[in-house]
């Protein structure tokens, strides 16, 4: 399965306790690196969510995780006054004010104001809890098809280049013997001009040096063989993304070998060629988790 490690994807629930968005987003990076933004009363959650992730089966990519908790409208909006609390301070302000010679006293609203006196009652979030890990987990589900569909999207592409490569591995592998019995005659012609007397020894030591130097056997072997990884590693199931990329060296360091052995311009032609095709799959794996 390909999986692209760019997508979006955005849910959001609905309760009597408020509404709760849940958005993803994901680029591509060497490592799994998330990073969560989210209400300070879900919090607590960030361990699990972390969990999530890897469960299913994100391996690759930054994710940035953003959670939104808008409460419901309370019709209940008493305070909570702690009478201990408020005694404490007035009977401390009193206290003070006798010791003085000019006091100055407080009222009720300078006693609510003192850290403690008056607060809100604390509100229960154990629902909003529950519904935010399901919110999560459905979010990141989607997240995952979509990275899957986006990835599956680039099947042809690989595949195309892919196909294109082989045609050119063969059609090289083909003229190669062409091409050396050409140069043969080349160096043969070359021995004439220059009026030098053929010694069949000499030329046998010369195109066994042109053979060698020329020898790109190897290189055809190597990259079909890699062409041949790169197919089976598509069709696998895991995160592909770092093998590919390490497959996409591989074939752009045999077509640099292979250019560099040419003996003819369709050689050099067909290598560059290869190497064009190389680095448009790279480009696209460079997204691949």
């Amino acid at each position: 399965m390909i999986r692209s490690m760019t997508a979006f994807a955005r849910k959001d629930t609905q309760s009597d306790w408020g509404t709760l968005t849940c958005e993803i987003r994901t680029v591509n990076h060497r490592y799994l690196e998330p990073s969560f933004r989210l209400p300070e009363a879900l919090r607590e959650l960030e361990t699990g969510f972390r969990e999530e992730l890897r469960n299913q089966g994100l391996k690759r990519g930054k994710v940035d995780i953003s959670m939104r908790l808008q409460a419901a409208e309370s019709e209940d909006h008493s305070f909570e006054i702690n009478d201990d609390m408020a005694k404490a301070v007035n009977e401390a302000a009193n206290h003070i004010n006798r010791m003085l010679d000019n006091p100055a006293h407080i009222n009720a609203l300078d006693i609510l104001r003192w850290p403690g006196v008056m607060s809100l009652p604390e509100k229960d979030y154990s629902a909003a809890k529950e519904a935010a890990s399901e919110l999560f987990a459905a979010t990141v589900s989607e997240l995952t098809r979509v990275r899957e569909r986006e990835g599956e999207r680039l099947r042809p592409l690989f595949e195309d280049r892919l196909a294109t490569m082989s045609k050119l591995v063969a059609e090289v592998r083909g003229n190669m013997p062409t091409l050396l019995a050409a140069q043969e005659q080349n160096l043969r012609d070359r021995f004439e001009k220059a009026k030098v007397e053929l010694d069949p020894e000499r030329v046998a030591q010369e195109m066994v040096m042109l053979a060698q130097k020329s020898d790109v056997a190897e290189e055809l072997d190597r990259l079909d063989a890699h062409i041949g990884e790169v197919a089976d590693t598509l069709k696998n199931g895991d995160a592909i993304g770092r093998r590919l990329d390490f497959l996409m060296q591989e074939l752009n360091r045999e077509a640099n070998t292979l250019s560099s052995k040419s003996i003819d311009a369709s050689v050099t032609r067909s290598a560059v060629d290869l190497k064009v095709l190389i680095e448009q799959m790279r480009e696209q794996v460079q997204n691949l988790e």
